[in-house]
């Protein structure tokens, strides 16, 4: 019933979703459908025995020691196919593996039946005054050591038998007390399994409820299609159409650039030209006035002479070096740039700019109608799902199994008192088993305690005090209760060893090391028809590879029951969260939006006319080499400056007097002709020098370049009104991708959720655990084996402590006879 639920309840989910194969598709954004409600199972299947560990150990060990043979295999699944016996090989394996619970059932069955009849014998022996039963001592050199030697060995074997009883008693008790704590882990596991059926219908409802989850996110995007799609064609096309603008952009810069360049070089040369002839003027004024000077009387005198010819001889370097009166001027292309600024083409460009920058919002208004449909799918999508969920007689289901769960839960609590009243009954067999031990004990310790504290060794044999007399009847008072009650102690000791011992070795080993699920897993092993036994129960197709040993694995490790019971087998998951009946509606719809971008102008013929007109401006007809070359020129034949310096150190060489200060007064003058005038005139040409470097930057190639842009731009426009339909079909086709890949990723999350957490079927694993590995194993067949480990080694010891007993026994009891000392040695 359990699992028609858990496929009805996957086949519910599985409806509700869909998958189709994606091709290729960017990787969309990670949606968040959080964590499967789940709550924790209260059951550990785990039993730690505490102290009483040790016991279990050193029991397995013995077990371990009497049958070290490996699980036997071959001969269960023959026992379990009816086919044991059908050679002769069967039962010799049989008692090959059971040699060692052979020999020792033999052992216990010698001792049930030898000790009776020996007890029997010694009794008859003792009647006829023999075996120790005439009351005559014999008096020997070593009798105090003898009586030494038996109370020892005696003591010895007593408290051998005393431990073997306590554990005995111990593991009596543990199993009474495990059996009473049974009742509250049964009732764990059957809170877990209401749990299991409770929480399953509200993962299930989870995983339906995170539909709304991807819903929400396609809606979303589908609710941003323009800065979503239409970024994205935009981004596409922008590959060709930003270069375009960018390099329109850059010549309305350059067309700016060379009017300034214009201007700037029409009003150096002006100035230049006006500057010069200044220049000049003043120049040949300095050289008239030095000259006028030194054909002063005073340069006729020895000392002056030289230094006036030498400065006569430089006059010659006062003179301009460069002439810009010859270049030609840059009017008329001044004219033209002029012309063709009158219209903004900056501004042109950045219309197709904004235009261009449009592409999200005409593909919202383009898309509204489509997008709407879109979201109505997705809509009836959820309709859909809401409906079908009503269609489907899942609480009606639950229903039934919670009463069948809670009829079994009532009948267990109404049979555990039955179980504890039996277990009372045991306990009580078991405790009187050992009460039967406990009062040889007793009847040896009082023994050894009379007969040790009321020795008298002066005293002879027919002597010996009150105390003593009673020890020695107390040892054989212990030793007739032994006779009588150590056969019944064995048998109780054979039949538990036979019975837990197999059952420890063909039960809890193999199922600890899942070698019985191996077992049971052999096919046709169970059903002679059916290869695989799980598979034909529950698939009705005994073919199917599904195992006992991979089922509880899988629970125990808390998968869902869908993996664990490979539930694909029943119906698979991949058809049920088959998506493409949904998002074929909504592929078809978003592959039918068309975006027409042939509003888009990017620069419009006005604007090309322009960078045509440019082009046509004559700048590259400007004679750069003249200016250049002028350009190149010094203003001054000489440095001024320098000179200025010259003249005034070659004054400085003449005699104190007028002649030296006149020289003085006309390098000074030539300094403030340097400042006021050539230095002017140099900025003028570095100003100039700039311009005409930039024009000819400019002028070079200029109609190839301007073709080059207009070509970028016709075909950036080219590829908007012609071939944009590509960008958009491919754009297109990765954001379908992309909504879809919601629901992919919906589908995926809802896979592993059924496959690792929804229906988690651990409590079933639990309900194994507990029954056989914590119940009967830990329990009931630990504690039986310690009990007849503790209490069949205590039968045992029974044998030499009656022979020590009946041997110390003489030394305590008073004799009716005596004989003289005697230093024989008595054979016995």
């Amino acid at each position: 019933m359990a699992v028609e639920l858990c496929l009805l309840l996957l086949l519910f989910c599985g409806n509700t979703i869909s998958e189709v194969q994606p091709i290729y598709k960017p990787p969309p954004g990670t949606l968040d459908f959080g964590f499967v409600p789940a709550k924790t199972y209260d059951t550990g299947a785990y039993h730690e025995p505490g102290p009483m560990g040790i016991l279990f150990k050193i029991v397995h060990d013995f077990l371990y020691l009497v049958q070290p043979n490996s699980f036997p295999q071959d001969l269960i699944r023959k026992l379990a196919q009816q086919k044991f016996g059908n050679t002769q090989g069967d039962y010799q394996k049989a008692i090959y593996y059971e040699i060692g619970f052979i020999v020792s059932a033999a052992l216990g069955l010698l001792f049930i039946l030898l000790l009776p009849l020996v007890g029997l014998c010694f009794c008859m022996c003792r009647c006829c005054d023999n075996c120790g039963g005439e009351m005559h001592q014999r008096q020997k050199k070593n009798a105090d050591c003898q009586r030494s030697c038996f109370a020892t060995f005696l003591f010895v074997a007593s408290l051998i038998i005393s431990v073997g009883v306590l554990c005995a008693y111990a593991a009596n008790q543990h199993l009474t007390s495990q059996v009473r704590g049974a009742k509250k882990l049964v009732n764990s596991n059957f809170k877990d399994l209401k749990i299991f059926l409770n929480d399953t219908p509200a993962q299930i409802d989870y995983l339906v409820s995170k539909y709304n989850t991807t819903k929400d996110k396609a809606l979303s995007d589908l609710n941003n299609v323009g800065p979503l799609l239409g970024s994205r064609v935009q981004e596409q096309l922008g590959k060709e159409v930003c270069p375009a603008l960018d390099a329109a952009l850059t010549m309305a810069g350059a067309i700016r650039e060379t009017k300034e360049a214009l201007e700037n070089v029409s009003v150096s040369v002006e100035v230049l030209q006006e500057g010069t002839e200044r220049l000049h003027a003043n120049l040949t004024d300095v050289k008239m006035h030095l000259s006028n000077t030194l054909n002063d009387s005073a340069c006729s005198a020895v000392q002056a002479a030289s230094t006036c010819n030498i400065i006569k001889n430089s006059l010659n370097q006062l003179n301009i070096n460069a002439n810009f009166t010859g270049l030609p001027g840059v009017s008329s292309q001044l004219a033209k740039v002029n012309d063709v600024l009158k219209i903004d083409l900056s501004s042109l460009v950045q219309k197709g700019y904004a235009s261009f920058n449009d592409t999200p919002d005409l593909v919202v208004n383009q898309t509204r109608n489509i997008l709407s449909d879109i979201k109505s799918v997705l809509e009836s999508i959820g309709a859909n799902i809401s409906s079908f969920t009503k269609t489907l007689p899942v609480e009606k289901i639950l229903a039934d199994l919670t009463i069948y769960l809670t009829q079994s839960e009532t009948y267990v609590q109404d049979y555990f008192p039955v179980v504890e009243q039996y277990d009372f009954y045991r306990w009580l067999a078991c405790l009187i088993l050992c009460c039967m031990v406990i009062l040889i004990l007793l009847f040896y310790y009082l023994g050894l305690l009379c007969g040790t504290c009321g020795y008298d060794k002066h005293a002879s044999p027919t002597t010996r005090g009150c105390i003593s007399n009673t020890g020695g009847n107390f040892l054989m008072a212990g030793v007739g209760f032994s006779f009588l009650f150590s056969w019944v102690l064995m048998i109780v000791v054979v039949l538990t060893f036979v019975t837990g011992g197999n059952v420890e070795k063909l039960v809890c080993e193999p199922f600890e090391d899942k070698t019985l699920f191996k077992v049971l897993d052999t096919p046709y092993l169970l059903n002679q028809h059916w290869k695989n036994y799980l598979s034909g129960i529950l698939f009705k197709n005994p073919n199917i590879n599904l195992t006992f040993e991979k089922v509880y694995s899988d629970c125990k490790e808390n998968k869902g029951i869908y993996t664990s019971l490979h539930l694909e087998n029943l119906f698979n998951i991949n058809e049920f969260l088959n998506i493409s009946m949904y998002t074929e509606d909504v592929a078809l719809k978003i592959e039918h939006i068309q975006i027409n971008l042939s509003k888009i102008i990017l620069l419009d013929e006005i604007g090309k006319e322009n960078l045509l007109n440019f082009s046509s401006s004559g700048i590259e007809g400007i004679n750069f080499a003249a200016y250049l070359m002028e350009i190149s020129k010094s203003v001054t034949k000489a440095d001024l400056l320098s000179f200025a310096n010259d003249l005034e150190a070659r004054a400085d060489q003449l005699p104190k007097g007028a002649l030296e200060n006149a020289l003085k007064g006309h390098a000074n003058n030539i300094r403030m002709i340097h400042n006021q005038q050539v230095v002017p005139l140099e900025q003028a040409m570095s100003t100039l020098n700039h311009s005409i470097r930039l024009l000819k930057r400019t002028s070079s190639e200029l109609m190839v370049k301007v073709k080059n842009v207009i070509s970028a731009v016709n075909a950036a426009q080219l590829l908007i009104n012609n071939n944009a339909s590509q960008v958009i079909v491919q754009e297109t086709k990765k954001f379908m991708d992309t909504v879809i890949g919601y629901f992919e990723q919906y589908v995926e999350w809802v896979k592993e959720s059924i496959a690792m957490e929804v229906a988690a079927c651990k409590p079933i694993a639990n309900v194994i655990d507990t029954a056989v590995d914590i119940f009967l194993c830990s329990y009931v067949t630990d504690s039986v084996n310690t009990f007849w480990f503790g209490l069949g080694g205590s039968s045992i010891f029974l044998i030499p402590a009656i022979i020590f007993a009946v041997k110390l026994s003489k030394y305590y009891r008073r004799m009716d006879t005596e004989d003289v000392y005697d230093d024989s040695v008595e054979q016995w």
